[in-house]
């Protein structure tokens, strides 16, 4: 006969009893689906309840016909089961932590860890919701360590937590777990730092180590996060593993890097900064693009040059020789050729009704060249958009995700679309870590 599902519509259905355990010890499990990522992945709730009272809110009713051999069977096919935990993180975490793991001790897995990190290791975002002492933190820590770069200098793992003790807790099991095993020398492999931002830290010590050298794992209250983030003193763009620690709850979101679509070409062109106008201009009357977008960085000024002042005709630029470089753009472009004559500008400065005004303008257009700043990058859907012109390189490889994204958004097209970088040389090695960090491939060209 089926089994009847006889639980509340608002808990999830028990899934198994541990063998050979306390009946009350139950762990529960419920998936669904998250408009946010891809289809194949998936966010996922696993909860793990031990009481030494009986709970009628998690117990199977007496009248459901769920045995529990049967739950146990519906369990282990979802979860099958691991002798230890070195065989659950085999080829996930390095395997100098996993001796460092079992030298402090972790060897048998939990049942939030049996069923979390099969979970988290296929890049899925995940709920941990189970009592203190279940093995929720090096749960996370594990997943952690596995998606970080320890070579890299950049904070790639953000721990949040309610209290300072918790967060000293959590601090003092990730560091035990950075540190090298025993007979294994400081040089075979860099261990990653682990930084406390803790309300009533030395928060003046920790500015200077941020700056310096930005460690790879940071554990942090919400006040001092809040106050490090307010300052731009902690930078977050090379975030992959986020983890919100409520005590006996744990989210755990992770940011799998997705590859280009393969519809974009990417290009570069590398030239003095001096020469940067001449260099654009060259690019576009080469490509001549039906809709374009040339982004530059927010508030920023160079210092023109003779041949390139010439071409201005702004009396603000004649007098002081600085100006936004999206005023200097616009009055370039405009000067320098007739076809570049009916150019849009988006940019953080406009208010709310010049940028929608600005946005129609270009909307209304059969082509467009619109001049931009990173505003531009996120949210905005000009589907006829077929090129990219990076006239400053972006901050961070997010940044350029999010400008690239901007081209190759109209529906059933075989348009190729193209983002082009124009780079002075000491920027070159820039754009190959945003290459290596995106997956992507890009071509020089020499004009």
């Amino acid at each position: 006969m089926a089994a009847a599902n006889l639980s509340p519509p608002h808990l999830p259905v028990p899934l198994s009893f541990p063998p050979n355990k306390n009946p009350n010890l139950s762990p529960l499990f419920n998936s669904q689906i998250r408009n946010r990522k891809p289809q194949s992945q998936r966010f996922t709730s696993i909860s793990y309840f031990r009481s030494s009272i009986p709970n009628p809110k998690f117990a199977i009713p007496k009248s459901s016909s769920l045995s529990s051999s049967t739950i146990a069977e519906a369990a282990n096919a979802e979860f099958p089961t691991v002798a230890t935990l070195r065989e659950l993180c085999q080829g996930h975490v390095p395997d100098h932590m996993l001796r460092r793991m079992e030298e402090m001790g972790f060897v048998t897995p939990t049942e939030v860890q049996q069923q979390g990190l099969p979970v988290l290791f296929a890049g899925n975002d995940c709920v941990l919701h189970a009592q203190t002492g279940s093995g929720k933190t090096l749960t996370y820590l594990l997943l952690v360590y596995s998606v970080i770069n320890s070579q890299r200098s950049a904070v790639q793992a953000l721990v949040v937590v309610p209290t300072r003790e918790l967060g000293m807790q959590v601090t003092k099991v990730a560091r035990m777990l950075a540190a090298n095993p025993t007979g294994l020398g400081p040089e075979s492999h860099k261990a990653c730092t682990v930084m406390a931002l803790l309300d009533g830290g030395m928060l003046k010590r920790h500015k200077t180590w941020l700056k310096a050298d930005p460690p790879t794992v940071v554990v942090a209250t919400m006040a001092s996060l809040c106050q490090m983030l307010e300052k731009h003193i902690l930078d977050l763009g090379a975030m992959r593993v986020l983890v919100i620690d409520e005590s006996n709850v744990v989210h755990v979101y992770v940011n799998p890097v997705a590859p280009m679509p393969s519809c974009l070409h990417h290009r570069y062109l590398i030239c003095h900064r001096n020469q940067k106008y001449e260099a654009l201009t060259s690019l576009l009357q080469l490509d001549l693009p039906y809709s374009a977008i040339l982004f530059v960085n927010e508030q920023g000024f160079i210092k023109l040059t003779k041949s390139v002042f010439y071409f201005l005709k702004s009396e603000k630029s004649k007098k002081t020789g600085d100006v936004s470089t999206t005023t200097q753009l616009i009055d370039f472009l405009k000067s320098s050729s007739g076809e570049f004559s009916n150019i849009a500008l988006l940019e953080d400065d406009m208010n709310f009704n010049a940028r929608a005004a600005s946005l129609l303008e270009v909307r209304e257009r059969s082509s467009y060249l619109l001049v931009a700043t990173d505003i531009a990058a996120r949210g905005v859907d000009l589907p006829e958009t077929t090129h990219i012109y990076n006239f400053d390189l972006p901050k961070s490889a997010v940044h350029y995700l999010h400008r690239a994204g901007r081209t190759g958004r109209k529906p059933f097209s075989d348009d190729k679309c193209v983002v082009t970088s124009i780079i002075a040389p000491e920027e070159h090695f820039v754009l190959r870590r945003f290459q290596n960090e995106l997956k992507f491939c890009c071509e020089e060209i020499v004009l």
